[in-house]
């Protein structure tokens, strides 16, 4: 009966995920795994001392209750104290083992998914929420393996307890035992129904956790347009609804698996029942003595009283897992946009660049770049205008593949860019965009991003052709002054010197303008239009624009118009061309 109860418990722990997919864990257990087998070992002693108190109750009750004999008994309350102290010792031990573990793993981990995280293309972004993100990549990690090693301390105690206590019980008597181990598989059986109760509930509690989040997010970046819009009863609304259906999808999670507790407790009752009435007889008829029945009851109250619970703890278990498998199938995941196994290394940019026959969609049947054709020699600068919408934007970011071509091809030097390796095509592009990004700490750590060993020669030489000396001489700290989280503590302007001189430092031959004067002042602009002037010299750059008076000296101005080229020149040819759109646009926004 003791191996049908293993084979019992073990079956259930290979339908286990970390089991049937130890090949994906091991990687991260490998560089902890004396501390984690010690973690797993000393769950061993811990369960099995439980067996003392209820072993030594029998020779206490035949000795002392009945034969009224304490002197060779006197032993038996100090082997309690000391088994127990020594009980407590190792279950602190085993939970700081599994805490470290499980906290190292789930570092390491992290690090993987952030690397992976780091590498998706801008498709993915445009997909997911903020709040999304950080729950599958964060919160995910932690239940995953946090969770999971704690529940699994909890969980394989309790076999060995359960073990040890059955020999008590076979001990004392084989009848009754016979019982309680099948009242106790009856208690169990729930337990496989489980996680198909809990798999489509939690994966709808995954994204509205995340929707959380979201709103966490986004009223914190958006504060100012809450504040300035009087938002605060929408985004008050918008957050009700959301954790109305989290309240929503946990009372689901208890509608399905709050009734396993009280039925294994129901079970369990009658149990202890039947082996009360069973026991009754067995010590009328003296098949067992009066020690034989207290040592049995102890050992199955104190087997039966975890059973009961277990239900919750398991819940707990399947919910880890189920976030590990989430976990690993991001760490499958790979993103689409990638480097082949043959690239070729881009060294220099000699001869130029070339759409050919471009198209793009970012959803199917929906175009935004239809055959599109344009060569630029290098040295040139390009203007791209036109409508908002019409694709301008899409066209500089297929350059360093932010978003791959759905056909036709982008040459470099005649070379396709997804034969080119994928680093040092982006090495040879600098980008600045209308809203840049600048990253929590100071001016140098933002500038030193084009460049981490640039000397302080160069990082001179990219502040003065930014045009940010004045600026940066009249801060106390200079260079070192931090700007906070996305440089709040900056204007527009400056924000955009900044990531000017970091592209300064990056040298790039090739420049992508993305509007990058077109959110600031007049004054403001007339300065960061001088510093875009440095950078382009002596450089091929793309400029988008919506302000045509900024691109009046491009060599070439190519005009975008609902995803095709509808003009192509200078602006002197363009604005001279009889019913032209860049004519129209430049004389409109003279008006």
């Amino acid at each position: 009966m003791t191996e049908r109860l293993g084979n019992f418990v073990f079956g259930k722990l290979n339908n286990l995920y970390i089991v049937r997919n130890y090949k994906k864990i091991m990687p991260y257990v490998r560089p902890y795994w004396f501390r984690a087998l010690i973690a797993v070992l000393i769950t061993i002693p811990i369960g099995a001392m439980d067996a003392v108190i209820a072993g030594s109750l029998k020779p206490y009750m035949d000795v002392v209750m009945v034969e009224k004999n304490t002197a060779s008994t006197a032993y038996i309350p100090v082997l309690i104290i000391i088994f127990s102290l020594v009980q407590s010792l190792l279950n602190y031990l085993a939970t700081y083992m599994n805490t470290w573990v499980g906290r190292k793993i789930a570092n390491d981990v992290k690090i993987d998914l952030f690397d992976k995280l780091m590498h998706y293309d801008a498709s993915y972004f445009d997909r997911v929420s903020s709040g999304d993100v950080q729950y599958r990549f964060n919160q995910d990690v932690d239940m995953a393996c946090n969770g999971l090693l704690s529940n699994l301390k909890l969980f394989t105690t309790r076999v060995f307890s359960s073990l040890s206590l059955i020999a008590v019980l076979f001990y004392n008597s084989w009848q009754l035992a016979i019982v309680a181990v099948v009242v106790l598989l009856g208690a169990l059986y729930p337990l496989t129904t489980v996680r198909r109760r809990l798999k489509s509930v939690m994966d709808k509690t995954v994204f509205s956790g995340a929707a959380v989040m979201t709103h966490y997010n986004e009223t914190f970046g958006g504060n100012r347009i809450v504040s300035s819009y009087n938002l605060y009863q929408y985004q008050g609304q918008r957050f009700r609804e959301t954790l109305r259906s989290v309240f929503k999808l946990g009372i689901k999670v208890i509608q399905r698996t709050g009734m396993m507790s009280p039925l294994m407790h129901f079970v369990v009752s009658l149990g202890i029942a039947s082996v009360i009435w069973l026991g009754s007889y067995l010590i009328v008829t003296h098949q067992i003595t009066p020690g034989n029945f207290v040592s049995f009851i102890t050992a199955l109250v104190m087997l039966y009283n975890p059973i009961k619970s277990i239900g919750n703890n398991f819940n707990n278990v399947q919910m880890a897992l189920m976030a590990m498998e989430r976990v690993f199938g991001l760490l499958e995941s790979s993103p689409k946009i990638v480097s082949k196994a043959d690239a070729i290394k881009l060294e220099k940019v000699t001869k130029g660049i070339e759409y050919r026959d471009v198209c793009f969609q970012y959803l199917p049947k929906k175009p935004v770049l239809k055959h599109i054709n344009l060569k630029v020699e290098m040295g040139q600068t390009i203007a791209f205008v036109g409508n908002s919408g019409g694709g301008k934007t899409t066209l500089v970011n297929l350059l360093p593949r932010f978003y791959e071509v759905t056909s036709g091809a982008i040459l470099v030097d005649g070379i396709d860019i997804r034969n080119i390796e994928l680093n040092s095509l982006r090495d040879k592009i600098a980008v600045v965009f209308q809203d840049n990004f600048l990253f929590d700490g100071t001016i140098r750590d933002n500038i030193l991003l084009g460049d981490e060993n640039a000397s302080q020669e160069q990082i001179d030489g990219a502040v003065k052709n930014a045009c940010l000396s004045e600026f940066i001489a009249s801060l106390d700290k200079g260079l070192d002054t931090h700007i906070g989280e996305r440089g709040v503590l900056l204007s527009g302007g400056q924000k955009q010197r900044i990531a000017i001189a970091r592209a300064f430092i990056k040298n790039a031959p090739i420049v992508i303008l993305d509007e990058a004067t077109s959110a600031l002042d007049n004054k403001s602009e007339a300065v960061v239009q001088e510093a875009i002037d440095n950078l382009m010299k002596d450089r091929t750059v793309f400029i988008v624009a919506h302000r045509l008076s900024t691109v009046r000296n491009a060599d070439k101005i190519v005009v975008v118009n609902y995803g095709e080229i509808v003009e192509v020149g200078s602006h002197d040819e363009l604005i001279n061309k009889e019913g032209g759109i860049y004519a129209s646009l430049y004389k409109t926004q003279l008006k």
